[in-house]
C-alpha cells in the first residue's frame, strides 16, 4: 500500500496571475462556470481519508493551483485545525504549499511560520528576466510582490525553496540568473526545464520554449560555479537528484524515476487524476464525492499509469549511459523523435545527457566521500574529477563521452546545430 503525495488544489486552476507559460490555466475548460472552492464537506473527507490512509510517523500535505493562496488565510486556518482534529495518535502532519507569492502578506507569513508550511517559490530571476513571462492579469510584471514574499517568510524563518522555470529569456544567462538567488540568500534552489508544446512549429515548441542544449549548458555552468563556491551552503534539487544513483539511491523527483503514478492531483471539485500534468478526462481516476481516497489511489489504472514510463521507454534512453539519472524525464515531455525516428524521445534528452554526463565523476567521487563519513563542506574533488566536469576535450568527430554512440557534433557539442 503506497502513501503518495498529493497535490491539492483548493482553488482549482483558479490563479491571480496570467503567467504566458502557464500550463494548468487551461484546465478552467474542464469545469462548469462558478466559484473555485473546495467546499468544507469535501475539504474534511479528503483530510481525514487521507490521514487513516497514511501509514508511517508523518503525514506530508501539498497545496498546490492555480494559486492555492486564493483559497484564504481563513481557508488554511481551516485546513489546519480539520488536519488536528483528524490526526492519528502519535502523527506529525507537515504542510507544502506552492505559490507565486503575490498574495502573501505579513498575516499569512505569520501564519505559515507559526504552523510550520514549507513555502515553494516561483521565481524566475532578476526583475526584467521574470517579468518577461510571469505578469498579472493586467499585464504588469510580478517580482516586486514575489520578492516581498521572499523577504516576509524568511525573516520569519520559513522554509522557502524557490522554484525557478528555465525558459527561453532566462536560459542564455546561468550565472546572473544562479548568483541572483545566491546574493538574495536563496538556500533551497530548483531548476524546472520549460517545455510548451506547439505542433507545427519548427521543433514543436513554443518560441518561450529554450533549446536543450542551451538548458544543458546553463545547468552544467550552475553546477560548476555551485560546486566551486556553494557546496554546502546552497542546496540544489537537480543537483541532489544527480547524486543519487551514484549512492545507490532512489530518485526524489518524479520525472527521473523509474516509474511514475505516486504523485496525483486532487480538484476541487474532488477528482482525482493521475498527475498534475494529465488533468484531463483520460486520466481521471474518479472522484471523492463517490468514492473513498483509498479506493482512488489503489486502482489499478494509476499502477499502469505509471508503469508505462518504463515499458515505452525509447531504445536510445534504454541504451544510454546515463539511463540511470534520468530514466527518460517526464513523460509530459516526450514529444521529440529520435534520430534513427523512433518517436516518444524527451525533449529535453540533449539536456539531460549533457547534464548528468558533466556532473557524473563528480558525483561518483562525492557519493564515495560521503559514504565514507566525511562531512559535505570537505569534499574536494580531485583534479581528474574536476576536469571531467569542466568538459571533457573531445574533437568533433570522435565519439559522445555521454555513451549515446553518436558522434560528438551530432549529439552534446555545446552550440551544433546538429546536436541532439
Amino acid at each position: 500500500m503506497n502513501d503518495p503525495l498529493v497535490m491539492a488544489k483548493p482553488v482549482g486552476p483558479a490563479c491571480n496571475l496570467d503567467c504566458a507559460y502557464c500550463y494548468y490555466l487551461r484546465k478552467e475548460a474542464l469545469f462548469p462556470p462558478g466559484p473555485r472552492r473546495m467546499a468544507d464537506d469535501l475539504l474534511e473527507r479528503y483530510l481525514a481519508q487521507r490521514l487513516a490512509r497514511s501509514s508511517g510517523p508523518v503525514t506530508h500535505f501539498e497545496w498546490h493551483g492555480g494559486e492555492p493562496t486564493l483559497f484564504g488565510l481563513e481557508g488554511f486556518r481551516r485546513i489546519v485545525a480539520l488536519q488536528k482534529a483528524h490526526r492519528p495518535d502519535g502523527r506529525r502532519i507537515t504542510n507544502g504549499l506552492q505559490t507565486n507569492g503575490t498574495l502573501i502578506d505579513e498575516p499569512f507569513a505569520d501564519f505559515l511560520a507559526e504552523e510550520g508550511f514549507s513555502v515553494g517559490l516561483s521565481l524566475d530571476g532578476p526583475a526584467d528576466l521574470h517579468d518577461r513571462y510571469r505578469r498579472n492579469q493586467g499585464g504588469h510584471g510580478t517580482h516586486r510582490q514575489a520578492m516581498r514574499a521572499l523577504g516576509l517568510l524568511r525573516r520569519r524563518k520559513v522554509h522557502v525553496d524557490v522554484l525557478c522555470v528555465v525558459h527561453a529569456a532566462n536560459a542564455g544567462e546561468p550565472e546572473r540568473v544562479y548568483r541572483f538567488f545566491r546574493d538574495e540568500g536563496v538556500r533551497y534552489l530548483q531548476w524546472l526545464p520549460l517545455v510548451e508544446p506547439a505542433p507545427g512549429a519548427p521543433r514543436g515548441v513554443s518560441t518561450r520554449t529554450a533549446d536543450p542544449v542551451a538548458i544543458g549548458a546553463f545547468l552544467c555552468t550552475i553546477f560548476d560555479e555551485w560546486l566551486r563556491a556553494d557546496l554546502g551552503r546552497v542546496v540544489v534539487q537537480n543537483f541532489d537528484e544527480a547524486l543519487r544513483p551514484a549512492m545507490g539511491i532512489d530518485h526524489a523527483l518524479c520525472i527521473h524515476r523509474e516509474t511514475c503514478g505516486d504523485v496525483v492531483a486532487l480538484e476541487h471539485d474532488g477528482s482525482l487524476y493521475a498527475c498534475d500534468h494529465f488533468v484531463d478526462a483520460d486520466h481521471r481516476l474518479g472522484t471523492l464525492a463517490e468514492e473513498p481516497f483509498p479506493a482512488l489511489v489503489d486502482r489499478e489504472e494509476l499502477a499502469a499509469f505509471g508503469r508505462r514510463k518504463r515499458e515505452t521507454l525509447p531504445r536510445l534512453c534504454r541504451e544510454c549511459a546515463v539511463r540511470a539519472y534520468c530514466n527518460g524525464g517526464c513523460p509530459k515531455d516526450r514529444i521529440a523523435t529520435a534520430p534513427d525516428g523512433e518517436a516518444g524521445l524527451n525533449y529535453l534528452c540533449p539536456a539531460f545527457r549533457r547534464f548528468f554526463s558533466h556532473v557524473r565523476p563528480v558525483m561518483e567521487q562525492l557519493a564515495i566521500h560521503l559514504e565514507a563519513g566525511r562531512p559535505l563542506e570537505a569534499f574536494a574533488p580531485s583534479r581528474r574529477s574536476a576536469e571531467a566536469a569542466g568538459g571533457v576535450r573531445v574533437g568533433r568527430n570522435e565519439p559522445c563521452p555521454c555513451g549515446s554512440g553518436r558522434k560528438f557534433k551530432r549529439c552534446c557539442l555545446p552550440g551544433d546545430a546538429t546536436a541532439g
